[in-house]
């Protein structure tokens, strides 16, 4: 297929050459930002009109619901370019109720649209091991499932639009407080005077094991925050649940700490570390770290 893609960040670079390596052709717009490596695989052209114009299905892997936004529909954007029958596929992570509305705005103009947001960081996405989440037509989905193969594992049509939002949000979620467990869990073992790595490894045997306690638990010991998955992006997910869970008239207590702790490290000047640095904030109320670095 004619893939255009928009949005070549940690995420979205890797994803759309995983998709050249699958055999289809990439058509990206112009960024002073593209690598060699992007402008030897694909077609690039001037704008995201462009893109749109001459693609089968447009991929958008940006920041935030405004990006998504202008993206689509600001001027020279996506929505200019669409032709009746194009597939458009926001993998982006924003607001499951602004999805919504742009899906209305998409199918308007004779084309699908399916919100698809992953999981996995920039190892899945290299891998093309991504967890992809779907909200959409069902035969949206299967028109597009050849190319969520190329990306991902466990590809899921969850609901209509809006619902892989909604489940990106839940995952959000869990992975924060996830991540708070094991931030304190590390930081309460180091304190008493056993040695982390020693527990991380006896933990990983049990119960307790998950996918944050054998990657991001091993960060913290190793104090190796560059990201992956940057702590303002963390942010931004969790204020969609909160205010969503505001909408609903529901509280997401943990959620909610998890959050400071968040804002605890972006305060000090890690908003662009990766997420697994919420130790940090865990590690000064303690005023006692995992591992020295």
């Amino acid at each position: 297929m004619k893939i255009g893609f928009i949005g070549l960040g940690i995420m979205g670079r890797p994803m759309a050459l995983n998709l050249k390596k699958a055999g289809h052709e990439l058509i990206v717009p112009e960024r002073r930002s593209l690598t060699d490596e992007i402008r030897e695989a694909a077609t690039v052209v001037p704008d995201a009109k462009s893109v749109a114009a001459a693609a089968e299905v447009v991929i958008l892997m940006v920041p935030d619901t405004p990006d998504v936004e202008h993206v689509l529909f600001g001027p020279g954007g996506v929505a200019e370019g669409l032709k009746p029958g194009t597939l458009v596929i926001d993998m982006s992570s924003i607001s499951p109720t602004a999805t919504k509305a742009f899906a209305e705005r998409i199918n308007a103009k004779g084309c699908d649209y399916l919100d698809a947001p992953v999981s996995g960081g920039e190892v899945g996405a290299k891998n093309a091991a991504l967890t992809i989440m779907v909200g959409g037509p069902e035969a949206a989905f299967e028109r597009a499932k050849p190319l969520f193969e190329a990306m991902g594992k466990n590809i899921t049509l969850v609901g209509g639009n809006g619902a892989g939002q909604t489940c990106k949000v839940a995952n959000q979620i869990i992975v924060a407080l996830n991540l708070q467990a094991v931030s304190e869990a590390l930081v309460f073992a180091a304190k008493a005077g056993a040695d982390p790595a020693k527990v991380r490894q006896a933990l990983m045997g049990g119960f307790a094991n998950s996918r944050i306690l054998e990657v991001h638990a091993e960060r913290m010991i190793k104090r190796t925050f560059a990201p992956g998955f940057r702590i303002r992006l963390h942010q931004k997910d969790l204020n969609l649940a909160l205010q969503s869970a505001r909408e609903m008239n529901m509280s997401l207590p943990n959620t909610a700490i998890a959050q400071q702790m968040f804002s605890a490290v972006a305060a000090a000047g890690g908003a662009d570390l990766d997420h697994s640095a919420m130790v940090q904030a865990i590690e000064t109320l303690a005023a006692s770290k995992v591992a020295e670095g």
